[in-house]
């Protein structure tokens, strides 16, 4: 049977009516060669039964899922590009196909697609996405996840057979359509867009809508206050997110108001890079020449974002509400960035200022002595007593110096967050977490040059591990006692 029993689809988004998307027709490709299924992903939804026909008949031909919309949705927002205002944006390339609840938590997920054909929205692209932009993106989202961030998953990946040209890579290029799993498309574009339009009412019903599909516990009837909830929430969710980002040394690369989803999820994924060694102006993206998106100003650019959603909202709130709600961002960012920081290192948290001295600490060590960056959490993970393994290692050098000091004696004060020490099965992993440009580079010239894709997935497969070891996100979301 192809679809569980647990299997529940929606049309939730349908029900806020036309003026929020367009009704549209996806692409009709030439080949469908699956390259990717996530197959844990799938059986969050019920689809994991699906035989490989049936999975590309949905997600690469986008015959409709039962229950769920008779035609895909183009969804339709606004957005500031590198702090410019564009009102001619929307799904350009992507659409949202269908919707269904998780069989966990029974939560509301997204399937969004990329790649998928031409729109309204599209101002004279061709819709498509090339083979490679594909695979970068389940590299991404598989590496982000493994590493406890809050991120959409690369649900399928399918070759489609039509030559691309593109500015930025080899052209012609071969050709893809992505589908993502994530909890919403609703973007602070969204409701920027309404704004824009005057449309107050409607940007209630879309707060509202999102209220009670993602964020119910935030409910009160008094809108005024429903809406400071809201922002507050978002604020919260958005700043979790981004240090997230920074403990895992990643660089998104186009953090304009549309690529920031209200649920905090982080999404769509272009030039994202992670970090080679600690550099706070590391840019991603090679056309931002003012380093406006550089990993270090990551946590500026989410708040100036958040401000753009708090002006969206003054018609229906109280200002001052809406300044303490996004005054909750800083306070949420610091307590994240100590807690998922404890988590990369393997040590339990002692609840105590040392917690936060202690990321300071390895953080300043990192820029000090510019040891590498996902090396060194590899090398320190369970403290101490790891200290012989890690001064004998590749990287002892950087560990023998003045500057790691004063981290040596912070990580003595803290013990392995489990109890086998060096039994760990953690140090069973291959090495170091990590996946520079270089790397992907490496992963992608094989399935250029022969159609090889062994080492990609090799690399998914040693991701998948490293996920199942670290289960960093279940830390996380037990301490908050939320599923966001």
């Amino acid at each position: 049977m192809p679809f569980s029993a647990m299997y529940r689809p929606s049309t939730a988004h349908a029900a806020l009516g036309e003026e929020f998307y367009d009704v549209v027709e996806p692409a009709r490709f030439p080949r469908h060669v699956l390259r990717h299924r996530d197959q844990k992903a799938a059986a969050r939804v019920g689809l994991d039964g699906l035989d490989a026909a049936e999975w590309i008949a949905h997600f690469g031909r986008f015959e409709p899922l039962p229950g769920s919309f008779p035609k895909p949705l183009a969804l339709r927002y606004h957005g500031h590009q590198f702090r410019s205002y564009n009102p001619d944006l929307g799904d350009g390339r992507g659409f949202l196909f269908a919707q269904a609840y998780d069989v966990q938590d029974q939560r509301l997920l997204d399937f969004g697609t990329k790649g998928s054909g031409t729109t309204p929205w599209s101002r004279a692209g061709d819709g498509r996405l090339t083979l490679k932009g594909g695979v970068r993106e389940v590299l991404a989202t598989s590496m982000l996840a493994a590493l406890g961030v809050n991120t959409s998953r690369s649900f399928s990946l399918i070759e489609t057979g039509e030559d691309l040209y593109r500015g930025d890579e080899p052209s012609p290029a071969r050709s893809s359509v992505l589908v993502r799993l994530s909890h919403s498309h609703i973007r602070i574009g969204s409701f920027q867009r309404l704004a824009f339009l005057g449309q107050t009412e409607n940007i209630v019903r879309l707060m509202d809508h999102t209220i009670r599909h993602h964020m119910p516990e935030v409910w009160v009837e008094d809108m005024a206050a429903r809406a400071a909830l809201f922002l507050g929430e978002v604020t919260r969710r958005v700043a979790r997110t981004g240090a997230q980002w920074m403990v895992a040394g990643f660089v998104h690369g186009v953090l304009n108001t549309d690529n920031i989803n209200v649920t905090g999820e982080s999404f769509d994924y272009g030039p994202w890079r992670f970090l080679p060694t600690y550099d706070p102006a590391f840019t991603a993206a090679y056309f931002d020449h003012s380093g406006l998106y550089a990993y270090g100003r990551q946590p500026e650019t989410l708040m100036w974002n958040l401000a753009r959603l708090a002006g969206t909202l003054l018609p229906i709130a109280d200002k001052s509400a809406l300044e303490a709600a996004l005054g909750g961002f800083g306070e949420a960012l610091h307590a994240e960035f100590t807690h998922v920081l404890l988590y990369r290192l393997g040590l339990r948290p002692l609840g105590d200022a040392r917690d936060a001295a202690l990321a300071r600490g390895f953080f300043s060590f990192l820029q000090e002595s510019q040891a590498p960056f996902a090396d060194a959490f590899f090398d320190w993970w369970g403290g101490v007593a790891r200290a012989a393994q890690a001064d004998a290692g590749p990287r002892g050098a950087f560990y023998a110096s003045a500057a790691f000091d004063p981290v040596r004696a912070q990580l003595a004060e803290f013990a392995p967050s489990r109890e086998d020490g060096l039994d760990d099965p953690f140090w069973r992993l291959e090495g170091p977490p990590r996946l520079l440009i270089e790397d992907v580079e490496a992963l992608w010239a094989p399935i250029a040059e022969r159609d090889d894709w062994s080492a990609f997935e090799a690399k998914l497969a040693g991701i998948a591990r490293m996920s199942e070891v670290l289960d960093m996100r279940a830390a996380m979301l037990a301490r908050s006692g939320k599923s966001d």
